[in-house]
Formats: structure tokens, C-alpha cells, sequence
């Protein structure tokens, strides 16, 4: 691990303006935003925003990349090698990547090097071994018109995609995005959040580097309001892949019906981890810890509504505040920091307000609830609230920062009524060591994905969504594959 000196010079040596079409984009006269260190407060770089002219450059060569370059031409065992190629280059360089997400989102240390980077490069290798695999099917029917027919389908590209990916996890979530479409001979144009532009803008760096065809990838920096609006507005864009919140999920939906282009939106949660009486209490203590502190909170499938059985509240919330109680909140280039800052001011005053709201109806902080100790950096404390209920705004609204809401129940039946009552419905966490409750529970319970006795196991082959506010479709898996190609019925009268 590098020093932070070390890791701002890595910063300011990446590439800052758009890459298109295999090069980089020098424009005239280019607007640039600033990408600052959440720790320090600190400008880290300047990067050039991708104009219109830019985004439609990008979106025409992605076209020409498909229909006439030599990236169309290319079968899936080919382009299975670019992404293992590609894999075994982030590999190489992934404490580069490690580094950056340090830097430019302000998680701790070990959580790139444990999480994102190992996730990614699975992800990617994963779908290299897909590129080859993706095959249609043969259909029987009774002929036409008195002659027999051979009818079979084939699953092609779905065409341009658009990845525009979020700040608390962007190496990780840009490789689900980017991986299925290029394993499905899609051309890819990711906009990276413009608060943690950096690892996307290295990932560029690499493409070239792992033989990626001109116009296979195109990166485009931007302010959401700017180039994000110019990217799902093109009418050369078939797809958009989305993760973001549910008020610009509706944005970006809004702007794809105009042409009746598919979405895959993941826009949050507001995810329950139900423990009952029975459960292993120190594991699901250690559990519930990491699904509600990991990444400052700042996690999509962040388990902040903790159903405890009333029985045992007690005992758990000393468990839990237990493990809340040794949180390091610092610097992630100091050994020992196991949180680190949110990502900007706008994050730190909202995920306080939260805070401040909770006490204001009711809820009781049992460890945190202050205002940090730092003087310099985005940070917040560590909290944990009891004497919660679903109707609070703490239970209602997704903070997205390091705040659980603890809430008692007394039977089954009222924790499924609880943690179905929501907007949202990506992913549940249930503790238990009954299986027979287990496999009812995953079942009633309204989500994309449940986890019993551990919080939100990622895999690239498992399928990842939500549904109700927490979007449409889904990435990973075989659905990665699906959702970005299209099934063609092809029909021989012989």
C-alpha cells in the first residue's frame, strides 16, 4: 500500500479527459469539475467534461465499432480473451485501483482490496467465459402451409450501451455493467460519477493496453446534469444500465421510454436484517455490523432496518453497539481505519439531517449520533438507534451513511409485515438457525435477493436487482447476458 503523497502523485499521473473511440479526446475549450479528496477536503485533480460533441463522437463510434468495425466481426471466444486479458491487467495493477478508490470515495484500505478489486476481476472473468456460450434455441412447429419449416432463434447484441455507474463503488459496479454487455459483442460508453472518475478513466488506459478493437469502450467524465443528460438522450444509445437513485432512475427511464430503449435501473434500498431468537447471536452481530458500516454506509443493499426478535433485543443491541463501538473512523492510508469519509459535504450534511431527524421523532442513539471528531474530512459517526419504528424517517428513507434503525418485533408474521413495508426491494439479511423459518421467510419476503445467516453475498453468477423503488431487471448471472442481448426467431420453409 502506498503512502497518501504516493497515492495523490498516481492521481494526478491518470489520464482526465474523455477516451473515445481508442484515444483519448482532446477537446476545444473543455468545462472541467474537480475531484476532491473526501479525507482531506482537497482538490486531488481536474477533469475535462464530455461535452455533446464528445458524447456524440463516442455514441458513433460505438455504431461504427458494431455494425462495421472490427469489433463486430469478432466471435465470442475472441472477445472471451480481451476480457480475460483485461482481467489479468487489473490484476497486475490492483493496488493502483485499490489506491484511487481510497483516495476519491474515502473507504478504508481493506475494502477495495477485499471487495471490489477481487469482485471485479471475477466479474470479468466470468464473463469471459460466457462470450462464447451464448446460444439460441431450436423450436418445433407444425410447418407452413402444409410444409415443414426449421424455426430456431439466435441471441445478438442489443446494441450501443450505455453504463452510467455511482461514486460508492465504481470499479466494482463498472465492471458489472461493462463485463455482460462486451461479453455480449455490445459496445460499452461508461460515464463514471463525477466524484470517483478515476478508476474508470485508468480502466481506458488498460483497454488499449489489453487490445480492445476502437470503439469496443469509450469513458466520458461528466457531470450527470451535463453528460449524463447528453448520453440517455442520444438516440444512438439502445440501452442504458443505470445505478443510481430513484428520483434520476426516473430521469433516465423517462428519457429511454422516449425511444422505447430497455433500462436496467438498480436505484437503492432500504434493506431488512431480520435476527430472530434463535440465531447464532455473536455471528449475526458481526454480520449486521458490517451490512450496516461497510463503506461508511454507503452501500446500495446497506442493511439499516435491524428487525430484532423483542426477546432478545436487548442482549443483541449490546452486541451490536458493541461492535459499532470499535468502528476506527479515519484516514484510509492509517493503519487500523476500518471507516472512512463520505464521499462529499452535500452526503455528511444529509446523512446528519437523517440523524438529527431521528431523535427529533423519537428514536434513541445508542452509540454515535454526534458529529465527528475531525476537524478536516467528511465523516460520521458510527450510529445505531433503538426505540425505532417502520413509520420513522430513519426506517423510510434511504440515508445511505453509516445509520441503523433497530426495530423490535414480536412474532414471524409482524417481521415479514415489516420489512415488506417499504418502497424498496433489493435485498434482505435473515438470521436464524431453523431452516424450515428460513426457507418461508426468503421466500414472503419482498426482495431481489436474500441472504440467510450473512449479509449480501455477492458472486458474479448470481443474478442482482431489485424491484418496487429499487429498480428494474438485473446484472450478474445469466440475466447480465439476457438483458443485454435480443433473441431473433429465424424460420426456413423446406
Amino acid at each position: 500500500m502506498r503512502t497518501r503523497q504516493q497515492a495523490e502523485e498516481l492521481a494526478r499521473s491518470i489520464p482526465i479527459m474523455p477516451f473515445v473511440d481508442g484515444q483519448w479526446l482532446d477537446q476545444q475549450n473543455p468545462q472541467s469539475f474537480p475531484v476532491i479528496d473526501p479525507t482531506t477536503e482537497k482538490t486531488l485533480t481536474g477533469v475535462a467534461e464530455t461535452g455533446d460533441a464528445g458524447v456524440d463522437c463516442a455514441v458513433s463510434a460505438a455504431r461504427r465499432a458494431l455494425d462495421t468495425g472490427s469489433w463486430g466481426r469478432l466471435d465470442g471466444a475472441a472477445r472471451g480473451q480481451l476480457l480475460n486479458m483485461l482481467a489479468d491487467l487489473i490484476e497486475q495493477r490492483a493496488e493502483d485501483f485499490a489506491d484511487l478508490e481510497c483516495l476519491d470515495v474515502g473507504k478504508p484500505a481493506i475494502e477495495p482490496r477485499v471487495i471490489d478489486l477481487p469482485q471485479t476481476i471475477a466479474t470479468l472473468r466470468h464473463f469471459a467465459g460466457w462470450a462464447d456460450k451464448i446460444e439460441g434455441r431450436t423450436i418445433p412447429t407444425p410447418g407452413h402451409m402444409g410444409q415443414p419449416t426449421l424455426s430456431y432463434t439466435v441471441r445478438q447484441p442489443i446494441g450501443v450501451v450505455a453504463a452510467i455507474t455511482p461514486w460508492n463503488s465504481p470499479t466494482m459496479i463498472g465492471s458489472w455493467k461493462l463485463a455482460p454487455a462486451l461479453a455480449a459483442g455490445c459496445p460499452v460508453i461508461l460515464k463514471p460519477p463525477e466524484d470517483a472518475p478515476l478508476t474508470s478513466l485508468l480502466l481506458a488506459e488498460l483497454v488499449v493496453q489489453a487490445g480492445f478493437p476502437a470503439g469496443a469502450l469509450a469513458v466520458l467524465p461528466g457531470r450527470g446534469a451535463t453528460t449524463g443528460t447528453a448520453l440517455v438522450q442520444h438516440p444512438g444509445v439502445d440501452k442504458i444500465s443505470f445505478t443510481g437513485s430513484p428520483e434520476t432512475g426516473q430521469i433516465v427511464a423517462a428519457a429511454a421510454a422516449r425511444g422505447f430503449r430497455p433500462t436496467t435501473l438498480e436505484l437503492g434500498g432500504k434493506s431488512p436484517q431480520i435476527v430472530f431468537a434463535d440465531a447464532d447471536l455473536e455471528a449475526a452481530a458481526d454480520g449486521v455490523a458490517l451490512g450496516v458500516f461497510a463503506n461508511q454506509g454507503e452501500v446500495c443493499a446497506a442493511g439499516s432496518r435491524i428487525l430484532v426478535d423483542r426477546s432478545v433485543h436487548d442482549e443483541f443491541v449490546e452486541l451490536l453497539a458493541n461492535r459499532a463501538g470499535k468502528v476506527v473512523v479515519g484516514d484510509p492510508f492509517e493503519p487500523g481505519t476500518t471507516m472512512g469519509a463520505l464521499i462529499n459535504a452535500k452526503q455528511r450534511a444529509r446523512v446528519q439531517g437523517y440523524i438529527d431527524r431521528g431523535r427529533e421523532e423519537g428514536a434513541h442513539p445508542v452509540i454515535g449520533g454526534g458529529r465527528s471528531e475531525h476537524d478536516v474530512g467528511y465523516f460520521v459517526e458510527p450510529t445505531l438507534f433503538t426505540a425505532a419504528t417502520n413509520e420513522m424517517t430513519i426506517a423510510r428513507e434511504e440515508i445511505f451513511g453509516p445509520v441503523g434503525a433497530i426495530i423490535a418485533f414480536d412474532d414471524v408474521d409482524r417481521a415479514v409485515a415489516i420489512a415488506n413495508d417499504s418502497r424498496y426491494a433489493l435485498a434482505a439479511t435473515v438470521w436464524t438457525r431453523e431452516l424450515s423459518r428460513a426457507h418461508d421467510i426468503a421466500r414472503r419476503i419482498q426482495a431481489g435477493a436474500v441472504a440467510i445467516n450473512g449479509w449480501s453475498p455477492l458472486d458474479p453468477r448470481l443474478p442482482w436487482g431489485g424491484s418496487k423503488h429499487s429498480g428494474l431487471g438485473r446484472e450478474l448471472g445469466r440475466a447480465g447476458i439476457d438483458e443485454n442481448t435480443e433473441e431473433k426467431t429465424i424460420t426456413i420453409v423446406l
